[in-house]
């Protein structure tokens, strides 16, 4: 298993389309063949700044969500929104306490 982590960057008046649109795919996503967890986190200082968390089984489930219809799509109308370029991290997680 493993972690990916997004920062997306929005534009302010186009953050409550990306929260409505996130509301409707999440459990799309979440329910996507290999994800294990998913978590979406704001920034307390910059009220722009999102963060998704995501937990997947192996990198070809990711890679086959990334190819997927449902990706494109919602990456499609997220990435219209950005005010910056988004950032990525896929990240082993070493420890976790309870």
């Amino acid at each position: 298993m493993f972690v990916r982590i997004v920062k997306m960057r929005f534009q302010e008046d186009k953050i409550e389309a990306f929260l409505e649109n996130f509301h409707e795919v999440k459990n799309h996503i979440r329910g996507f063949e290999g994800n294990q967890f998913l978590e979406l986190y704001r920034d307390k200082e910059d009220p722009r700044i999102f963060f998704t968390y995501s937990y997947w089984d192996k990198e070809e489930s990711l890679e086959n969500y990334r190819n997927s219809d449902l990706f494109k799509k919602v990456w499609a109308f997220t990435k219209a929104l950005f005010s910056d370029k988004p950032e990525a991290w896929s990240v082993d997680k070493l420890v976790t306490l309870d």
